[in-house]
């Protein structure tokens, strides 16, 4: 393959990846969360950033609730224990009504609906709303990484002693474990955003931590986002 090809490729992935609506969505959140990084609370381009990118988010997110509340009403995957399925059900329903609610808000941050007050609780609600479906990921990724993990050990005992990284099911589980290890890292730096963004601990966590966490936690996102040929190079 040329240089001209190779580069019209690796162009053609970038295109794909952002004419993703999600992958805008959480560039969008890097700038956000690093935005609040930089201002640490304080007046500035970087909070007006911050604000600014929070509201336009808002768009991105206009009736994403239906997606969660699909999968709400879809049939678990079979074999899953039904602690876990109830787990992801309840954050499926948390994370929907969060999507719902958010709407609300953004009406409230344009002007379009006039009750302040309203607006600002409605957000507080949505926030717990997330943080609940972050909790419910968090234990639903503890989960399935100790199913994984029973899992992968068992098939080593059935391999004896050949090489179990040439097996192909060792290697898609393997894939899978540090799937969920990355989700379950991303899940559990959100459960701090939103403690942040409710100044539930205001003296631990900070504007600046916040911030700080935002971002990396976003940066997951927009790499769990890449296409898979972009993954794999990926170091």
């Amino acid at each position: 393959m040329s240089t001209l090809d190779a580069t019209r490729a690796e162009l053609g992935l970038i295109v794909l990846y952002l004419n993703k609506a999600e992958a805008r969505d959480k560039i969008c959140r890097a700038i956000q969360y690093g935005s609040k990084f930089l201002s640490n609370g304080e007046p500035g381009t970087a909070q007006n950033v911050d604000k600014s990118t929070t509201l336009a988010r808002k768009v991105f997110r206009l009736f994403k609730f239906v997606n969660d509340l699909h999968a709400l009403i879809s049939p678990t995957a079979p074999g899953t224990p039904l602690p876990l399925n109830l787990l992801g059900k309840s954050k499926n329903a948390l994370l929907s009504t969060f999507l719902f609610l958010d709407q609300i808000v953004w009406l409230g941050r344009t002007g379009i609906y006039k009750n302040k007050e309203q607006t600002d609780l409605i957000g507080r609600i949505s926030l717990y709303c997330w943080m609940g479906s972050s909790i419910c990921s968090t234990l639903v990724e503890i989960g399935e990484l100790g199913r994984l993990s029973a899992s992968m050990k068992k098939l080593q005992r059935d391999l004896n002693n050949s090489d179990k990284y040439q097996n192909e099911q060792y290697r898609a589980k393997l894939k899978q474990s540090n799937e969920r290890s990355l989700a379950l890292i991303k899940a559990g730096m959100d459960i701090v955003v939103a403690v942040g963004l409710l100044q539930l601990a205001p003296k631990k966590v900070s504007p600046r931590v916040t911030g700080a966490v935002g971002f990396v936690s976003s940066l997951i996102s927009c790499y769990q986002l890449l296409p898979s040929p972009a993954k794999s190079k990926a170091p």
